[in-house]
């Protein structure tokens, strides 16, 4: 066939990360539970601990979920010990605070997370593995705003041992 891709199985690199995704997604979410945790609690610990500024709204959108969703999610989390929501008054958000026992537990989501790196990256070198995340956090969805509401464009290049170096346009223009 004229043109077809002569390596053996899927080529595409989106297709790829969708395959990797999925199960990265079902070995983090079986780490996870084995601490009664799922990756959207995890989420509404870890973000909160790096943002307490961020109100229900913002930790929603971040997820990619609905007010409604982090309510409950939150609402767990409170019922276990992990979180204190405040209330500062009207007409201010309610902020979470990690309790002890939610920073107790984000630390060991942290250790299941860095033995899975070692579990299934470990036949990478440093710097394969170096590359591999700063080609994702080029690709992640956390594009940066100017003033004008325009996203800022970043390249990112990535060496790694095996290949020449590429680049990705980090935050591509939108218009």
């Amino acid at each position: 066939m004229a043109g077809a891709d002569k390596q053996a199985g899927p080529s595409s690199v989106a297709l790829l990360m969708v395959a990797a995704g999925r199960m990265l997604s079902r070995r983090v979410e079986d780490e996870l539970s084995t601490l009664g945790l799922t990756l959207r609690h995890y989420g509404a610990l870890a973000r909160p601990s790096h943002r307490p500024d961020l109100s229900y709204s913002d930790l929603a959108r971040r997820a990619g979920i609905t007010a409604q969703s982090i309510h409950a999610t939150v609402r767990a989390l409170e019922e276990r010990g992990a979180v204190l929501r405040t209330l500062p008054g009207h007409g201010h958000a309610a902020r979470l605070e990690i309790t002890e026992h939610g920073r107790h537990l984000l630390a060991e989501a942290g250790e299941a997370a860095a033995r899975l790196d070692r579990e299934l990256f470990s036949h990478l070198s440093d710097e394969e593995r170096d590359g591999l995340r700063a080609g994702l956090m080029a690709l992640a969805p956390t594009a940066r705003k100017s003033g004008s509401g325009r996203t800022i464009s970043r390249k990112v290049t990535v060496r790694t041992a095996r290949s020449a170096p590429w680049s990705v346009d980090r935050y591509p223009s939108s218009g």
